[in-house]
């Protein structure tokens, strides 16, 4: 679901200006989250916590699919765009101190392989304008910081109602991109409707609610370490749908990322875990402690 965000942010980039593209996903996806958060009552977040809900947000949707989209605009393919983006969990790992999260030297292992297996998977489509570059590497800013930052400072905001903050809250952003490039021509009206409505369907509202879920349920590392797989699976959908190649190292990159992803996902042996600060907190519940994904509430 992830990964159909880039075949779709081809075609409607395609279709639209990026800003455009960017608007109309978060003022069509915003106000029908806001009406599924009160349809089931969310607990929506208020006071200090709303305002770290909102800058979580503004990372995660506006610094990165802004770059994002800007860097299809500058005709970036969608293989090489998910292979920055899948390094989120290694610039998430960076960040771990930040969560107080023990990373072993195992799963640090685990990373290097899957990032191998990301480097494999789109070796041959490498093709890409400085600028361009530049823009992926902030739209992977924009996310990992987007991720550790809720997950520090709102972990435990309820998944429906967050999901609809971000996307209410950069929807006069994205409008503020828009005036500022000047450009709102639409040349193909049919095309850039269905990539928008997939975009708001499954990217914007599906994915997200699952994403933000599991924030709240497991740790940060353990979500992250999920992208190691969009950059071979993205390859495979860019040669389904939109006629990119498939190459043997993309092949090979997935079932090196699928090694690497499985020794990141490792929890640490009791002896490789860093030892309790204060012995009053070593019984104490873990915040952050896993759980199954049948538990997570949508």
């Amino acid at each position: 679901m992830w990964s159909s965000a880039f075949i779709a942010g081809i075609i409607g980039v395609g279709a639209a200006p990026p800003m455009v593209v960017l608007l109309g996903r978060y003022a069509i996806a915003g106000p029908l989250l806001l009406l599924y958060g009160l349809a089931v009552h969310a607990v929506w977040p208020r006071g200090r916590e709303l305002r770290h809900v909102m800058v979580a947000g503004l990372l995660m949707q506006i610094v990165q699919f802004a770059a994002f989209y800007s860097a299809m605009g500058e005709h970036v393919s969608a293989a090489v765009i998910s292979l920055v983006q899948g390094l989120n969990p290694v610039v998430i790992a960076l960040f771990s101190r930040v969560l107080g999260e023990h990373i072993s030297v195992r799963q640090w292992i685990g990373f290097g392989i899957g990032g191998i297996g990301i480097a494999l998977a789109v070796g041959g489509q490498s093709h890409f304008s400085w600028l361009g570059l530049v823009l992926c590497v902030v739209g992977l800013l924009g996310l990992s910081l987007g991720t550790v930052y809720q997950k520090k400072f709102s972990p435990t905001v309820d998944s429906r109602a967050a999901t609809a903050v971000h996307q209410l809250v950069s929807a006069p952003f994205a409008g503020l991109l828009v005036l500022i490039s000047g450009n709102v021509h639409i040349s193909d009206p049919g095309r850039f409707a269905i990539s928008l409505a997939w975009m708001i369907v499954i990217n914007s509202i599906g994915v997200f609610l699952l994403f933000n879920a599991m924030l709240r349920r497991w740790d940060a590392t353990r979500v992250g370490k999920l992208f190691f797989a969009t950059p071979a699976t993205t390859a495979i959908l860019a040669w389904l749908f939109i006629g990119q190649p498939l190459h043997a190292l993309t092949i090979a990159g997935l079932g090196v990322g699928v090694i690497g992803m499985v020794l990141a996902s490792l929890k640490p042996h009791t002896a490789d875990r860093a030892p309790a600060t204060n012995p009053e907190l070593e019984g104490s519940q873990d915040p952050t402690a896993q759980t199954p994904l049948e538990e997570i509430r949508l």
